[in-house]
């Protein structure tokens, strides 16, 4: 290590304590690589500071000797927003130690929580005063709020409550020049000139570090019901969609779907997920209504729907959950849905949103030209079909892909099909996995040329240096024109 990269060191300790600042060895591993391990990267140090204050000073820090910073949560992206490159002057800034809920309100149905807070540890922290803090999904266990909100994270809930960014009310941000930026305020209204919030909220850590949040809280759900359809394609799915808004409205919380060929990837990969219904259908349907009334009979209006969409031939078969445990056991087979296809091979993965009328042909489209142009390919899909946000997942046998070049080409022509498909069907190439490393090319090839400046000339204003998080939405050093 160079003299001034230990200068550095000294210096970052200095400001966060020695035993806060990780500089070499096996410890440091796990915060240059990705979850999938599909980037690996470098870093002079991983910093962990322990309050906005710290994190300030060691932006101010990193900025004057033009050291890359390198945003991390809980580091379970997709895309690879949150692994460094491999430049040496890399500096990794974790907010574990980050974790206070400075706040809750349940009258103004408000909880303000530093960014390292973990997703349940926020969902647990609303519980504890009778409230619901919405977003779920696979990885809330290890994520952290302030990546959540760097990626405008989705889940499950968007159908009902929306994503991530409708579910902020303030900021409190480090910019990259080391000023803060102080909007946590818990107001409902306030139009006092440009959301500057919004430009942080999915910005992937490029424009700045999200240290705390004022996030909306809302009743608990005190009833649910929960059911699986079988059903022969997406269309069908629409339609009961459309009937289960005319019959229940807001009451329809989460519609999730998942082709066979995924449930099956699950199936053979994660052995402590048991599957609790047959596969005798090529797609399955999951449909949870909830209600913040306690007492309230929702497996009734649910059954009735069920039985006029069998009736109509729409659904194979439909399995209502009669008990926790069984609801349970269906909801673990879709949070299980990343790990299944990461252990089934080489992930090629999608983000695609279309129209809501659009899903059917956007799924039976892409199918069939990735099958044709990539044969050994297992085409898996999941997706929250209530918001148009389809996932494809191309899963190929590591055999196939010991070349990297050849493993290249495959990869660039299973995502210009699924890139066309998507802007035939009016739609965009990402819903909620954000851009990364991973769809930075893509972005560029798909996306209009003026929304592509002003995202440069944002980035531009704040990061003229272009120090934070280099490399991701836009190629390092790729930001002035």
């Amino acid at each position: 290590m160079s003299d001034s990269f230990q200068d550095a060191l000294a210096g970052l300790a200095d400001i966060v304590g020695d035993k806060h600042v990780i500089a070499s060895g096996p410890d440091l591993e796990p915060y240059v690589v990705d979850w999938r391990g599909r980037y690996h990267g470098r870093a002079v140090a991983v910093v962990k500071p322990g309050s906005t204050a710290e994190v300030a000073s060691v932006v101010k820090f990193c900025a004057a000797r033009r050291l890359a910073i390198v945003p991390q949560g809980g580091n379970t992206g997709m895309c690879g927003a949150a692994t460094p490159d491999d430049r040496a002057g890399n500096v990794v800034i974790r907010l574990d130690r980050m974790r206070a809920v400075r706040d809750v309100s349940p009258l103004a149905n408000t909880i303000t929580v530093e960014a390292g807070c973990i997703l349940a540890d926020v969902q647990n922290a609303a519980r504890d005063v009778d409230r619901y803090f919405p977003l779920s999904l696979g990885a809330e266990g290890s994520c952290q709020i302030g990546g959540n909100i760097s990626t405008n994270a989705g889940g499950t809930a968007v159908l009902r409550y929306g994503p991530t960014r409708d579910l902020v009310l303030g900021l409190e941000v480090v910019l990259p020049d080391g000023r803060v930026l102080n909007g946590l305020r818990a107001l409902r209204k306030d139009n006092t000139g440009y959301a500057l919030k919004q430009l942080f909220i999915g910005a992937e850590g490029t424009l700045g570090i999200v240290t705390a949040a004022v996030l909306k809280l809302f009743a608990p759900p005190r009833s649910s019901a929960l059911a699986l359809l079988k059903l022969q394609g997406v269309e069908q799915a629409l339609e009961i969609m459309q009937r289960l808004r005319g019959a229940v409205g807001d009451r329809l919380g989460s519609l999730e779907i998942m082709s066979r060929s995924q449930i099956e990837a699950i199936a053979k990969t994660v052995p402590h997920v048991t599957i609790p219904f047959e596969l005798t259908t090529p797609w399955y349907l999951i449909v949870e209504l909830t209600d913040t009334l306690a007492g309230v009979d929702l497996n009734e209006p649910l059954a009735a729907v069920l039985a006029e969409a069998m009736e109509a031939g729409l659904a194979e078969d439909a399995i209502l959950a009669s008990s926790l445990a069984q609801a349970k056991a269906i909801w673990a087979v879709r949070h299980s849905v990343s790990e299944g296809n990461k252990r089934s091979g080489y992930v090629v993965s999608h983000d695609s949103v279309v129209p809501l009328e659009r899903q059917a042909a956007f799924v039976n489209n892409v199918e069939a030209r990735i099958k044709a142009a990539v044969p050994h390919a297992n085409v898996v899909m999941h997706g929250h079909i209530g918001d148009g946000n389809i996932h494809v997942v191309a899963l190929m046998d590591r055999v196939h892909c010991q070349d990297p070049d050849a493993t290249a080409k495959l990869v660039a022509e299973i995502n210009e099909i699924v890139d066309d498909e998507t802007a035939a069907q009016g739609g965009a190439i990402s819903a909620e996995h954000g851009i990364g490393i991973t769809n930075r090319g893509r972005l560029a090839r798909v996306a209009d040329p003026l929304d592509i400046e002003l995202m440069r000339d944002i980035k531009q204003l704040l990061d003229p240096d272009g120090l934070m998080n280099p490399g991701k939405i836009f190629a390092a050093g790729g930001v002035r024109r």
